[in-house]
């Protein structure tokens, strides 16, 4: 019988209690088949999709090790995009809450290396961060991994995919050969066979794939016929009006594109794809996580490694190029027992895609006629939420208790009208119902904070 209860495995105290106080007891598959042979210190190749509990398999594990009196670089996660770093290193930090004096420190391009450079003359326990940042820390003799345990590589397909290799093999080489080394992926092409051959050793390969049957996810192809693309993604927003909704290209082009056909029409929709700036890109994905846009078109890679928990609708504008991406780009929606919808546009070029999918479903795809083009008439539906930027953050000592405090002030606003609060050293994010934005935006003007004024505006 397979180990299913936290409580089973050989953890430290302080780690069952945390993950009974996070409501964690029972494993899921991919944890139930690698947590014991990562705890045991065996190498470990783990095939599984997003929101599959990977990250836990794995943070557990580098825990496990860890000596917090050993103020040294223990551990290592390799992750292809700056928000999965994020999203990793958050879920350490949660994880390893219990455990006195850690440090996780992200290390990641995208923002200025001067503050990492700090911080790692400091230290740390555990380094997450993207291969092109750490491979510049690793270059100019900033970091000393001589003394690493565990190296993790997370999304590794789509680290290759990113081209990648050549940096993440040079980063490998730079850590003890008796480490240990866990590779986890969606898909395992050959090249991540010739990686974990180039880098592990005598791996265990576990893989957790989701029977159709148990899917929770309700797939719809819809014939294109002589619409635009922008037109057919259009009548199915409005017929469905999702709260929060992906739509999927296959390039930036078609992505910005799309895009502004959507905005022009009125729709609450966003773009996210590799030429956006930073501070665009992290304020996009803000205004999507809080409700303050109802839409986000992206291509696979900018989408990768984004959790967003209530999805209710993926778009596929265009069909992806295999299969693994597209299952992966649907998995999006119906998650943690939610139920979830995936609708596809398909053209005349589609048919080998459709035969690659219909061999992966093991059945017949039915292609629908698109909903009727009356819906256009409609006016599309505004985002719940505002996202209002305060030129104020950590430095300046502002907590969200003191911007809650300050709307919520002798009920200016109610407390239910305030949404997610994001600080930045510099800056503060914070969401608010549509209806209140007006009264917000004059109380963060006027009002003080911290004994002082900031200056605020809408996004």
């Amino acid at each position: 019988m397979p180990v299913t209860d936290f409580a089973a495995l050989s953890l430290a105290p302080e780690l069952l209690t945390t993950l009974q106080d996070l409501n964690y007891r029972q494993m899921t598959p991919i944890q139930q088949q690698s947590l014991p042979a990562i705890l045991a210190g065996q190498d470990v190749i783990a095939q599984a999709q997003t929101g599959s509990g990977k990250t836990a398999a794995f943070a557990l594990g580098l825990l496990s090790r860890l000596k917090v009196k050993r103020f040294r670089i223990q551990s290592l996660v390799l992750c292809p995009t700056r928000e999965l770093a994020e999203q990793v290193a958050k879920e350490i930090r949660t994880l390893g809450r219990s455990i006195h004096n850690i440090k996780v420190l992200t290390l990641c391009g995208g923002v200025p290396s001067r503050h990492q450079i700090l911080s790692l003359e400091h230290g740390a326990h555990i380094l997450v961060g993207t291969p092109g940042r750490l491979l510049d820390h690793l270059q100019q003799q900033r970091l000393d991994l001589s003394e690493l345990s565990t190296l993790v590589l997370d999304e590794a397909d789509r680290m290759l995919e990113m081209g990648f290799l050549d940096d993440v093999a040079t980063i490998a080489a730079a850590t003890p050969a008796n480490r240990q080394t866990l590779l986890f992926s969606a898909t395992y092409p050959a090249q991540i066979e010739q990686l974990a051959a180039s880098l592990m050793r005598q791996p265990l390969r576990v893989s957790v794939q989701q029977a159709e049957a148990e899917s929770p996810i309700a797939q719809q192809f819809y014939a294109l016929g002589d619409s635009s693309r922008e037109e057919a993604v259009m009548r199915l927003l409005q017929q469905h009006q999702p709260a929060s909704c992906v739509v999927f290209c296959n390039t930036k082009r078609v992505t910005q594109q799309l895009t502004d056909a959507l905005q022009q029409h009125g729709f609450s929709a966003k773009a996210l794809h590799g030429d956006l700036e930073q501070k665009d890109r992290d304020q996009t994905l803000l205004q999507f996580a809080n409700q303050s846009a109802r839409i986000l078109v992206a291509t696979d890679v900018a989408a990768r490694g984004l959790d967003i928990s209530d999805l209710e609708l993926v778009i596929n504008a265009e069909l992806a190029h295999d299969t693994d991406t597209h299952t992966h780009r649907i998995g999006r929606t119906g998650r943690a027992g939610a139920k979830g919808q995936a609708f596809s546009l398909v053209d005349g070029k589609d048919d080998y895609k459709v035969s690659l999918l219909q061999d992966e479903l093991t059945k017949t795809i039915q292609l629908q006629p698109l909903p009727a083009l009356s819906l256009l008439d409609k006016t599309p539906a505004k985002a719940t939420m505002v996202t209002i930027q305060i030129q104020g953050g950590k430095k300046q000592k502002l907590r969200p208790g003191d911007i809650v405090g300050a709307l919520t002030r002798n009920q200016q606003i109610a407390f239910d009208d305030v949404g997610k609060i994001q600080l930045h050293d510099l800056w503060a994010y914070v969401a608010v119902k549509r209806s209140v934005a007006k009264k917000a935006l004059q109380i963060l003007n006027h009002d003080k904070m911290k004994g002082r004024n900031f200056k605020a505006w809408q996004l």
